[in-house]
């Protein structure tokens, strides 16, 4: 018995250590930039086969990346819902979509590469199709998009899905480049995390009430 627990923490330390060093290495150069032996040797893995063994491909380890995270946040955004109730505040609505993250990004201590990551995977349309999959198999979620579209009863369906597209990199990309300016110690806008998702949602909700002009 104790052989076994022994084993068993052996493995889940060793998927804990190619998790940080590929989410690190795809964040910094790029998923496809990187090979399945150069993380293994970033997580000091004697084995060169040690990703394939441990994760499958590499689609696989980014699904285990996302999902490392995503089950965190959503935690957040469960108990953000929970304190706005049914409210008709667009902003209210947009903070539950922006802020389980930047909670998140806070907590875990700087340098961080989650972000950056993201920002990578968003690059690539696979990819890009395994973070929307794992989004939207979260209640919390599809609850606050909800909530969202029923502040918005007025816009057309096609200016809906272009902002919607637009609201994700706004989030995505300043989550990445403030990331990147953290781990790198050069100046950012905002002092803190928590500043940086308010100018964030203040910017989505100017996004969402933008003016709509017709083209001819």
């Amino acid at each position: 018995m104790a052989g076994r627990t022994a084993r068993a923490e052996q493995v889940s330390g060793t998927r804990e250590r190619i998790l940080q060093a590929a989410e690190r290495l795809f964040a910094e150069r790029g998923v496809y930039a990187v090979s399945n032996r150069q993380v293994s040797e970033a997580a000091e893995q004697g084995n060169n086969a040690a990703v394939g063994y441990h994760f499958g491909t590499k689609t696989d380890l980014v699904r285990a990346i996302t999902r490392k995270h995503t089950e965190q946040i959503e935690q957040t955004r469960v108990r953000m819902l929970a304190e706005i109730g049914d409210s008709s505040e667009l902003a209210d609505w947009v903070a539950c979509l922006v802020r389980p993250t930047t909670e998140h990004l806070a907590s875990v201590g700087s340098p961080t590469w989650f972000a950056r990551f993201c920002a990578q995977v968003m690059t690539d349309p696979a990819l890009q199709d395994i973070m929307a999959e794992e989004s939207l198999t979260s209640p919390a979620l599809r609850q606050t998009l909800e909530g969202l579209n029923r502040c918005l009863p007025e816009l057309p369906a096609d200016v809906h899905v272009e902002r919607g597209a637009m609201a994700r990199q706004l989030i995505v990309h300043t989550c990445a480049e403030r990331e990147r300016a953290l781990a790198e110690n050069t100046p950012t806008p905002r002092s803190s995390w928590h500043d940086a998702a308010t100018g964030l949602i203040d910017a989505i909700v100017g996004l969402w009430r933008a003016p709509v002009t017709r083209c001819r």
